[in-house]
């Protein structure tokens, strides 16, 4: 198969027009799911999909689709996906790339009039980042049967702890029909493009990422307990601290992590401090551990540390709570390999890599064949507004899901 190319003058017009919807004024965006910035990608995104002859659809959880028609009839669709809502003050490139690139290779296939059997679809996620309305990976949830649509709809804005998703949903015109859902009838694979969020392909020098799994990960709840008393009257020896007590746990835990596996990711992103005033000693903190890794062996050896560090430290009980967890999501071999391919013929350097981030793709694997492509992002930087990709690498991936579409096509 000859190797097909998508524009880069197409590529830079698309992100230079989405980056405007939500423009936070130094950079980057902040684009709630079904604001009014939201709801004007989408409209760019109808506008540009119906300009080359393809059929829009909505479902119930508003998710997005956009399709054209293959020489079969009967052939099931081939999805690409991401989202285009973001993180508060978030970057130009997350989520929305992924959008971006799907629209860019339909537009490619119609331009070069290149033939295709299967049906092609350009899809939007709903809700991916969960940013206003919690959890994340919202929509993909609830079509891929992990969350409860009734619990979801009544999930409340962070902003003003009243209105609704059921309500925004309402208000936003993009509550469609559940009979246009993704499954598994009607599409034969997914696969989604996004940055990689960390700095791994920019160091190694990489274009391309090849995703082989999304990480298997635990949340813990670590909690000390202590005594508030004066700040000011209560002698050193006499006190029970419990926020000193949360420094010497962490410690411990960060000296005792180190001595597991290197590619172990941890860390400590949420405190909680009681009564958090100045001039009282803390009786009682409450912090989360996360860890990453794809070996559930090694996510059973932090359980194993989690569970027997010491339980009382400086005079204060600890304690711990498993919060949530999630196995590593392996995406389908043959799409792996058919990206793996494609970016070698096309000689865009490429290596095997996993995501430590979660994305709708790896609730979608367990639906219908999945997988995902890496470009790198600039200084390892994402969900902020220095977030970058040059025009050249995302159009690298974008050609890439091209040719990876075109191959599975022909199978």
């Amino acid at each position: 198969m000859n190797t097909k190319f998508c524009s880069m003058e197409r590529m830079e017009d698309k992100i230079k027009t989405f980056a405007a919807y939500g423009d936070a004024g130094h950079g980057g965006i902040t684009r709630y799911s079904l604001s009014k910035e939201n709801i004007q990608a989408r409209e760019e995104f109808t506008r540009r999909m119906k300009a080359i002859g393809a059929e829009i659809t909505v479902d119930d959880m508003a998710n997005m689709y956009a399709t054209i028609k293959g020489s079969d009839p009967h052939a099931k669709r081939i999805v690409m996906a991401s989202h285009v809502d973001s993180v508060k003050n978030g970057g130009n490139y997350d989520g929305i790339l992924g959008v971006i690139s799907a629209m860019e290779v339909l537009e490619t296939i119609v331009d070069q009039k290149i033939p295709h059997k299967h049906p092609l679809t350009a899809m939007i996620w709903t809700n991916e980042e969960g940013s206003l309305y919690p959890p994340a990976m919202m929509s993909s949830g609830v079509i891929c049967g992990k969350f409860d649509k009734t619990t979801m709809l009544a999930s409340k804005s962070v902003l003003d702890r009243k209105t609704t998703f059921k309500e925004a949903l309402e208000a936003s015109g993009y509550a469609g029909s559940i009979e246009n859902r993704l499954n598994p009838n009607d599409y034969k694979c997914m696969l989604e493009l996004h940055i990689e969020q960390g700095p791994i392909l920019e160091s190694a020098h990489k274009d391309i990422g090849v995703v082989t799994c999304v990480l298997g990960m635990i949340n813990y709840r670590i909690r000390t307990y202590g005594q508030a008393d004066h700040a000011g009257t209560t002698p050193m020896a006499y006190r029970q601290d419990a926020l000193y007590a949360a420094a010497q746990v962490l410690t411990y835990l960060h000296k005792e992590l180190d001595k597991l596996d290197p590619a172990l990711v941890y860390t400590t992103g949420e405190i909680k401090c009681h009564p958090c005033v100045h001039t009282v000693i803390p009786d009682f903190v409450d912090f989360s551990i996360d860890a990453r890794h794809e070996d559930p062996n090694v996510i059973e050896q932090v359980v194993h540390i989690i569970k027997n560090m010491p339980k009382e430290v400086a005079k204060c009980k600890v304690d711990c709570e498993k919060a949530w967890s999630r196995d590593t999501v392996y995406f389908h071999k043959e799409l792996v390999e058919l990206v793996k391919k494609s970016a070698d013929e096309a000689d865009i350097s490429n290596q095997y890599i996993n995501s430590g981030a979660g994305h709708d793709a790896q609730f979608v694997s367990e639906m219908i064949p999945t997988t995902m492509i890496f470009v790198p992002s600039k200084d390892g930087h994402s969900h902020c507004e220095p977030e970058f990709t040059s025009v050249e690498q995302c159009t690298n991936g974008a050609s890439v899901l091209l040719n990876t579409v075109l191959k599975i096509d022909t199978k």
